[in-house]
C-alpha cells in the first residue's frame, strides 16, 4: 500500500499509537472476535498496537498481520514477542502489488489504514479477493469532521483542520470513516454494516481525557506542527496557540468528543 504516511515513523508516535490502541479497546474491539482457529489477515499492521489486542482476544486464530514498512514491522514483532504472542506472523508486504494467493483468509481486517491511501477502494477489493466466500472484511476508521469541544476556538479548529489538508495532500482522508458504508459497498462486499463508535471525554472520565484528548488526539495534531508550518497553513505561534487552546477542553470544565466508525461486510 504505497503512501505517504503523515504521521510519521517517530518513537513518539509509536506511543501514541499504543496510547489510542490501549485507550480505544473497549470501544472499538469490544466485538471484534473471529470463529475460532480462523486464518486472518490484518492488512495494514504498522507497529502491531492493534495486532496484539486482536490476536489476544482471538487466542485460537492465526493472524498474517502484512506491512510495507520494515520499521513498523520491527515495532511489531518487539511488541509481539514482548506480549508473549504464538499467533501471529509478520510479513513484509504490499496489498496494492503483492502476490498473495487468492481465498486463502477467512477474513481480513484494516485498522486505521484506509484513511492514508489514495485508493482506498483498490484496497478493499483487493483484500476481499484474498478473503474465501463467505467471509468478512472488516475496515475501522476516524473521521476528524466529528470532532466536537468545548471551548472552541478559531485556531483550535485550525491546527486540526492542518492535520486534514496535510493527509489530503497526501493522498489521503481524514474525515474517510463517514463514507465507510460506500466504500465497501462499492468494493463489492455483501450485507454490509457500519457501527458508529462515539468517544467522549469529559472530567467525569479522567482515563479518556488522558488516554484519548491528550495522549492520542492532540499528540497526533502536535505531530504535524513542522509540516504545517513549512507548508504555510500557520504560523509557529498561530500553531502553538491552537494547540493550547485545543487542550483547554481536556480541563475540569473541558468537554471532547470523536466517532469512529467500524464497518464490515461478507464475501460474496
Amino acid at each position: 500500500m504505497t503512501h505517504f504516511y503523515v504521521h510519521g515513523y517517530s518513537a513518539r508516535e509509536a506511543e501514541r499509537l499504543s496510547d489510542q490502541a490501549g485507550t480505544l479497546t473497549h470501544i472499538i474491539h469490544h466485538d471484534s472476535f473471529f470463529p475460532p482457529k480462523s486464518r486472518i489477515l490484518e492488512a495494514g499492521c504498522g507497529t502491531g498496537a492493534q495486532t496484539c489486542i486482536l490476536a489476544k482476544q482471538n487466542p485460537s486464530c492465526e493472524f498474517i498481520s502484512i506491512d510495507i514498512s520494515r520499521e513498523s514491522l520491527a515495532a511489531a514483532k518487539k511488541r509481539i514477542d514482548e506480549a508473549g504472542l504464538c499467533n501471529v506472523r509478520l510479513y513484509l508486504a504490499d496489498i496494492l502489488t503483492g502476490d498473495l494467493p487468492l481465498g486463502l483468509f477467512d477474513h481480513a481486517i484494516f485498522c486505521f489504514v484506509l484513511e492514508h491511501l489514495k485508493n482506498p477502494n483498490e484496497a478493499v477489493q483487493r483484500v476481499k479477493n484474498l478473503v474465501r466466500p463467505g467471509g468478512t472484511v472488516t475496515a475501522i476508521e476516524g473521521d476528524h469532521g466529528s470532532v466536537c469541544f468545548h471551548p472552541e476556538t478559531e485556531k483550535a479548529l485550525m491546527v486540526i483542520e492542518c492535520q486534514v489538508i496535510l493527509q489530503k495532500r497526501a493522498g489521503g482522508d481524514a474525515c474517510i470513516g463517514r463514507k465507510l458504508y460506500p466504500l465497501l459497498t462499492s468494493s463489492g462486499l455483501s450485507d454490509v454494516t457500519v457501527s458508529p463508535r462515539l468517544v467522549y471525554a469529559d472530567a467525569g472520565r479522567p482515563d479518556l481525557v488522558s488516554g484519548f484528548t491528550e495522549k492520542t488526539f492532540i499528540a497526533m495534531i502536535q505531530g504535524v506542527r513542522e509540516q504545517a508550518v513549512a507548508a504555510g497553513l500557520m504560523s509557529a505561534d498561530d500553531f502553538d496557540e491552537g494547540i493550547r487552546e485545543l487542550s483547554c477542553s481536556t480541563r475540569k470544565d473541558g468537554t471532547f468528543s470523536y466517532t469512529f466508525y467500524k464497518g464490515w461486510g461478507f464475501v460474496p
